[in-house]
């Protein structure tokens, strides 16, 4: 997990330059947009869906911290980026993968002045206009092998993504796993590799799950509180366990999740906790130590194969492959759409101005996957400040501003509970520019029942 940082505008895209993405059969490739988005997060599991996640082995999570730990320590005591050992904590993984058949894909890139590399796995099958993809950054920092931060979630990926292998797992959605360079950097990789993509090929991305330490000494049990979806397929795993978990908020941002989510596309994952401390309350009903912080070795050089509770290592695994079979067993069904797509000029540095759409004839309330699709023109999209209104003028954020999110559109697909809203009546999208120099206009906007 990167450390927390100003968010400073650059100069030019972020001083990266992205070379070659080789890809294999095409699953990355551009296609043609469709005229209705389906935000494919996923529906409530079923109890035949819950059993028929495979529980994860924690001897094999652990092999492979065994093996990170080995290419740290025969490669200077790290595996950051730039460095022997990242990229041969890349051949590593890539090579298990090979093995089970996945298609893999190294894209390189450029960032303080050293080759960086993302490794990205296609599972064969699937709808491809349907992805569900998991990540984790397998960089750690110069001073450390990083076994917490971040083989452990790296690990379970890897481990995850090889059950499927194992189950010959056949999803109605498209799997991708992902391991990322120069996380701590300040997710370069991560960005690098959504900047790559197509507005097409990000739309397809139906949500992405993201594993950033999940095995800290002192573990706290923290689901991510973004896409309502994903964050309840965490909680039922949690709530059968009979464990609370809590809103993850020490590291919002500071993980790769914040590449996707800047990009409209939904997000979740999971965290024990990194350099904050335990409160008494936490210690009373997780255990551990109150007062101490959750990984008192992070991003240092004792974070080593010692630094793991293996009780949380092997929880959050099982969670991960739960959520997995769970999101990527069903696809949801096309629903209508009611859509504007008059352009509206949003003034630079500006007030808000709105779009509207008016939905009648439905019967009760708004879905509680309610997907908002937006095209926005504009020469600066971290400028936005994106929201939908609902008829009674409730705001729901859609996208907040971000001095460094610097591509250019907002062109997605975001996914609303609006459970508590009434469906008929008048919609609105609002948007905001916040800062100054960059223009644009609403293109179009729908929303999808």
């Amino acid at each position: 997990m990167t450390q927390p940082r100003s968010r400073l505008r650059p100069a030019v895209s972020q001083g990266m330059a992205c070379a070659a993405l080789v890809t294999a059969a095409g699953l990355l490739a551009a296609s043609p947009a469709s005229s209705v988005t389906r935000d494919g997060t996923g529906t409530a599991p079923t109890a035949a869906q819950a059993l028929a996640a495979p529980d994860i082995p924690l001897a094999n999570v652990k092999a492979h911290l065994t093996q990170l730990q080995s290419i740290a320590t025969a490669n200077g005591g790290n595996r950051a980026h730039g460095r022997t050992g990242y990229k041969a904590s890349v051949d590593y993984v890539r090579a298990k993968l090979d093995a089970a058949g996945f298609t893999t894909t190294l894209q390189q890139f450029t960032s303080s002045g050293s080759t960086g590399y993302n490794l990205v796995a296609d599972w064969p099958g699937g709808d491809p206009n349907q992805v569900l993809m998991t990540g984790a950054h397998l960089d750690s920092v110069s001073a450390g092998p990083g076994i917490d931060d971040n083989g452990s979630g790296s690990a379970a990926v890897l481990e995850t993504a090889l059950a499927v292998s194992r189950a010959q797992f056949q999803p109605a959605k498209h799997l991708r796993f992902a391991w990322w360079g120069a996380e701590e950097l300040g997710m370069v990789g991560s960005r690098n590799y959504v900047n790559s993509l197509s507005a097409a090929d990000r739309a397809k991305i139906s949500g992405y799950i993201n594993l950033d330490m999940v095995g800290s000494p002192n573990p706290g049990y923290f689901v991510y509180d973004d896409d309502p979806a994903i964050e309840k397929a965490f909680k039922d795993w949690y709530a059968g366990l009979g464990i609370p978990t809590e809103p993850e908020t020490e590291g919002d941002g500071r993980s790769d999740h914040a590449s996707f989510k800047n990009a409209g596309i939904p997000v979740g994952g999971l965290f024990t906790g990194a350099e904050r401390t335990k409160s008494a309350a936490q210690a009373a009903k997780w255990g551990g130590t109150s007062g101490q912080a959750f990984d008192r070795c992070y991003h240092s050089s004792c974070d080593t194969t010692a630094n793991i509770d293996d009780t949380a290592l092997d929880r959050n695994s099982d969670a991960l492959a739960y959520a997995v079979w769970t999101l990527a067993a069903t696809a949801p069904p096309s629903g209508d759409s009611y859509e504007n797509t008059t352009d509206v000029a949003v003034p630079d540095n500006g007030a808000a101005v709105t779009s509207a759409v008016t939905v009648s004839g439905r019967n009760g309330n708004a879905p509680s996957a309610l997907r908002v699709g937006v095209d926005i023109k504009h020469t600066w999209r971290g400028d936005l400040v994106v929201d939908l209104l609902a008829p009674d003028g409730t705001a729901y954020r859609l996208k907040n501003s971000s001095g460094s999110d610097s591509a250019d559109n907002v062109i997605a697909t975001y996914t609303v509970d609006a459970s508590s809203e009434p469906a008929n009546g008048t919609w609105r999208l609002r948007v905001q520019d916040v800062a100054a120099q960059d223009t644009g206009y609403i293109d179009s906007w729908k929303l999808t029942f």
